[in-house]
């Protein structure tokens, strides 16, 4: 039978979620954005926030250049869905020096020249501060297995052991 073809139906095209309005207190400011669900926390900060310290290196959570605090401990923001981290107290590179004046681990890592292109660096540092504030690591060893996280791609490892140890210390930088 040869006539019209025969109409077929489609499904209806899927539609996207809304966009949610989250609060993130962000280096000791409340911010608001509106993101898709599946926005993380390394794209929040750097497209919606303009927060580009923090790095997106492999976005697989292997290297730890997007590691920030959330409430004080260490985290990889590009493993973070942002909506899961509404009301969370967030510091970056951008919020740890204080009052005008570096934290100890920026000036460490100047002193004991801990970078060499920089780009882990703002991980390394953030990392290096939640690793203190977890107060676990006591030997140079420690120190290595819980930054083992963070790559430097450029070899400075052993600047930065010695720039963690002299904040550890308490060495004046």
């Amino acid at each position: 039978m040869q006539g019209r073809p025969q109409a077929t139906s489609h499904p209806p095209e899927p539609s996207l979620p809304p966009e949610l309005e989250v609060g993130l207190h962000v280096n000791g400011v409340e911010r608001r954005v509106v993101l898709r669900p599946w926005t993380t926390l390394l794209d929040a900060l750097r497209e919606h926030l303009d927060l580009t310290g923090t790095k997106k290196g492999c976005d697989h959570g292997q290297c730890g250049a997007c590691t920030v605090l959330i409430d004080g401990r260490r985290v990889l923001s590009c493993l973070t869905l942002a909506v899961m981290k509404d009301g969370a107290a967030i510091t970056t590179i951008e919020g740890l020096a204080q009052n005008g004046e570096l934290h100890p681990l920026q000036t460490a890592f100047i002193a004991h020249d801990g970078f060499q292109c920089g780009y882990c660096t703002p991980g390394q540092i953030c990392s290096a501060a939640g690793l203190i504030a977890e107060g676990r690591a006591k030997t140079s060893d420690e120190i290595r297995e819980l930054m083992s996280g963070n790559i430097c791609r450029c070899g400075c490892y052993p600047n930065i052991l010695a720039a963690i140890e002299a904040v550890m210390h308490g060495a004046q930088t």
